[in-house]
């Protein structure tokens, strides 16, 4: 799988702000990669260096084999960028907005109209396709800031909260159009979100940031194993085990702790290759089992606990 995106020791500075503290990461292509992290965590100012819109204080960045300091034209003409802002021309149309765009990406004349008509159609916009954009909502705002950044089909996009002012519908709409980018089209996007739920569902690794460094880099199970190295199982049975059933348990390799209650028992075990032994043991004494779950750790449980181990660190 080829690189897109390879930083190291990234920094930037404003006076004595580091806004980026020396990030290393790589994007692979086709890969859905998030930036998360509180206001001021340096996810902007991240886009902003790989896009060669601002230059690094330290540390090296390379895009496309570029370095966006250097070659950051030639970068920007392979990336596609949702701001934070919808940066439309609010007097223009819409479909003024997108031929505009288009023909600063150098789209060639005779397919530009068409695929601003496919961009308005797309997003839902074609009705109002010659109404200017001031009179547009936030939502539609966001969604012709959308079509925007894809109106070139960059095989790069950075999207900076893709969801924001969008209805719940619209913002199922922008997702499923995130995951099919990715999935069908092989398009590499960035993912800057404050949207936990949404992140978990389309990031394939994401990088948890704070104060301009990476807290933790991986994917969701890479990270759950990292902060968790043990595995809690919860079991249910039809009606609460025989006391003999449970003390067969005992000594079992791989088990730690058990908290039994009623018809429910928690098992703590050192690593997933124990459960099939415990579950076999249950089984062989009589137990009737009904479920049987590893507990699952989400993006919100490993993004607070890493944000509070920052606080308390500092602290």
């Amino acid at each position: 799988m080829d690189t897109i995106i390879e930083v190291t020791g990234l920094e930037r500075k404003f006076g004595n702000l580091r806004a980026v503290a020396g990030m290393t990461f790589s994007v692979q292509a086709g890969e859905v990669f998030g930036l998360l992290g509180p206001n001021g965590a340096g996810k902007t100012t991240t886009v902003r260096l790989l896009n060669g819109i601002l230059p690094p204080t330290a540390g090296q960045a390379r895009v496309f084999g570029l370095d966006p300091a250097v070659s950051g034209e030639a970068v920007r003409k392979q990336t596609g960028v949702l701001t934070e802002g919808p940066a439309l021309y609010e007097r223009l149309t819409a479909r003024e907005n997108l031929t505009f765009f288009g023909t600063l990406a150098e789209i060639p004349e005779e397919t530009l109209q068409q695929r601003v008509d496919e961009q308005l159609s797309f997003f839902d916009l074609a009705g109002r396709a010659n109404d200017r954009v001031e009179a547009f909502s936030k939502g539609m705002k966001q969604r012709l800031a959308l079509a925007r950044a894809l109106i070139h089909q960059p095989p790069l996009l950075f999207l900076d909260e893709p969801t924001s002012g969008l209805d719940p519908e619209a913002a199922q709409h922008v997702m499923q159009l995130i995951e099919d980018l990715s999935r069908r089209n092989g398009q590499t996007v960035i993912l800057c979100s404050h949207n936990l739920t949404e992140a978990q569902r389309l990031c394939d690794r994401v990088a948890i940031l704070n104060k301009g460094q990476i807290l933790a880099l991986g994917s969701l199970a890479e990270l759950s194993r990292k902060l968790w190295p043990v595995t809690w199982l919860d079991i249910e049975f039809q009606k609460t085990p025989e006391t003999r059933v449970l003390k067969g348990l005992e000594g079992l390799p791989g088990l730690l702790q058990m908290q039994a209650g009623g018809t429910g028992l928690a098992v703590q075990v050192e690593s997933e290759a124990a459960i099939p032994v415990i579950v076999r043991q249950l089984a062989e004494g009589g137990a009737a089992i009904l479920r049987v779950n590893p507990r699952a750790y989400s993006l919100e449980d490993i993004y607070f606990t890493l944000q509070h181990k920052q606080q308390a660190g500092e602290a």
